[in-house]
């Protein structure tokens, strides 16, 4: 059966078997709506691939009920899976789901969690300070060098950000080398809740540092600022002691 448009449609003759699309928000958001399912993206924002066991391990539950929360999270799109002979792995889907989670995750209210250990009170500032944001680096250290970055005339923000001819003859002359173009994104950082650098750019500082052991890996999403790091960072951006420091 056809439905007849009205006149100022000049008649036309609509089928009601023809649709169109438009985006799903409530679909995507119910994806992360689960606590278990929201905190699987957290974790992997690390950038590595996990399996069901180690994220059900992660969460305290059981291995069965991880699974459906992660075949839920692959068919949604937010997760992509690989095969390693029986073993399957996971991991956030590309680049702009990882930047999707943690700007979702600035935007969210701040829930109070009880900090009942002097372990645990390092560890959430070491998280604040300095971690892994899928392929580069994050918290108020990741925030600190964009500053300095921009304050240095290598970023320009006018129709940017973009990296400057002086920012390319900066990364040339540190010895920073990327696989791709100097492309330049922004994340909002979650801890810090301003932006910081990411993108292909971002990508190259944050290898170069692990690779030359300015920042080593400390567990999970943290790193840490080696001594060598921090001398390079006063020497090459010019950041502070304070910039340096974990708050």
């Amino acid at each position: 059966m056809c439905v007849e448009a009205s006149a100022g449609d000049n008649g036309a003759v609509i089928s009601p078997d023809i649709h169109t699309k438009e985006p799903d928000l409530a679909a995507l958001a119910a994806l992360l709506a689960d606590r278990t399912r929201a905190a699987f993206c957290l974790a992997l924002l690390d950038g590595r691939a996990w399996t069901a066991t180690e994220l059900a391990q992660l969460a305290g539950i059981a291995r069965s009920t991880a699974t459906s929360h992660l075949n839920r999270l692959v068919t949604g799109g937010l997760l992509a899976e690989e095969r390693k002979g029986r073993h399957r792995y996971v991991r956030l889907a590309d680049p702009a789901i990882a930047e999707m989670i943690e700007a979702l995750a600035a935007r969210a209210p701040q829930q109070l969690v009880p900090v009942r250990s002097l372990v645990a009170a390092r560890q959430h500032r070491a998280v604040a300070f300095a971690r892994i944001c899928y392929d580069h680096l994050g918290g108020s250290l990741s925030v600190a060098i964009t500053d300095a970055m921009t304050e240095q005339g290598f970023l320009d923000w006018e129709f940017g950000p973009v990296l400057t001819p002086s920012g390319a003859a900066w990364l040339t002359d540190t010895g920073i080398t990327q696989e791709t173009a100097p492309h330049v994104r922004t994340c909002l950082d979650w801890t810090e809740r301003r932006l910081h650098l990411a993108g292909a750019v971002a990508a190259a500082v944050f290898h170069h540092a692990v690779q030359e052991s300015w920042l080593v890996p400390a567990g999970g999403r943290v790193v840490r600022l080696t001594d060598q790091g921090r001398d390079a960072f006063r020497r090459h951006l010019g950041l502070t002691d304070e910039a340096l420091t974990a708050r």
